[in-house]
């Protein structure tokens, strides 16, 4: 039977993800009441989230006691999937920052954008690696081609909403869903409130559709867990 769309992004969150355990919505770390210090997330969790980079649900044992999302009737279900690929991502992202890099309401597309206009990356390549993410086929090559660019947005300091980029991870997993997590990929990204000397964005974007099966790579091999 194939997975039904995921709920609406507005629909509240059942439970605090890992990372809203630490950081607050306006993208401060939480406070520990016992000390009163940052709630900043540990080195050895952050690696821990990484050894799942590569790897599908319950296959690395590091991440299970990261998971919020209970299995669908004995079996790793979409969200769960979700869940640990958000997670995954979340540990390269956090790792080496000192700022939170989880902030509530910045999407992906904003995301991008910003990536797009800090000069440390020509726009015509970012605008590849974007239109090549709208391109993804399936949710588990939408997380392959996250991965470089959750670098980048790494090294520049701009935090994502990984509550939002969970629903869009899952929602890739419908053709319905996926094309209206594009079309909003797209409008973030284009943003057409940009500033004027930007120059506009690859018409490739524009043309995102889900592609050949052929046209997909292969699956990453699963990395050796990162220190």
């Amino acid at each position: 039977m194939p997975p039904t769309d995921p709920p609406p992004d507005q629909a509240a969150e059942p439970v605090r993800r890992y990372w809203g355990r630490h950081v607050r919505d306006d993208g401060t770390w939480r406070i520990d009441p016992a000390n009163g210090s940052p709630l900043q997330a540990p080195g050895e969790d952050l690696a821990a989230l990484r050894s799942g980079l590569g790897r599908t649900a319950g296959t690395a044992p590091a991440l299970w006691p990261f998971y919020t999302t209970p299995p669908d009737d004995g079996r790793f279900g979409v969200e769960l999937e979700a869940e640990h690929a958000a997670l995954s991502l979340y540990g390269l992202h956090q790792q080496g920052r000192r700022e939170p890099m989880h902030k509530r309401d910045v999407r992906l597309g904003d995301a991008l954008r910003a990536l797009r206009r800090s000069d440390r990356f020509s726009a015509d390549a970012v605008d590849r690696r974007v239109a090549a993410l709208a391109n993804a086929g399936s949710a588990s090559v939408l997380v392959y081609r996250l991965r470089g660019l959750i670098t980048q947005l790494r090294g520049i300091g701009q935090p994502l909403d990984y509550d939002a980029l969970l629903r869009d991870i899952q929602r890739w997993h419908t053709p319905r869903s996926r094309n209206r997590a594009r079309r909003e990929l797209g409008l973030a990204y284009y943003a057409w409130a940009a500033k004027p000397k930007d120059p506009a964005p690859s018409e490739d974007l524009a043309a995102a559709k889900d592609p050949a099966p052929s046209d997909d790579p292969a699956p990453a091999k699963d990395p050796a867990p990162a220190p």
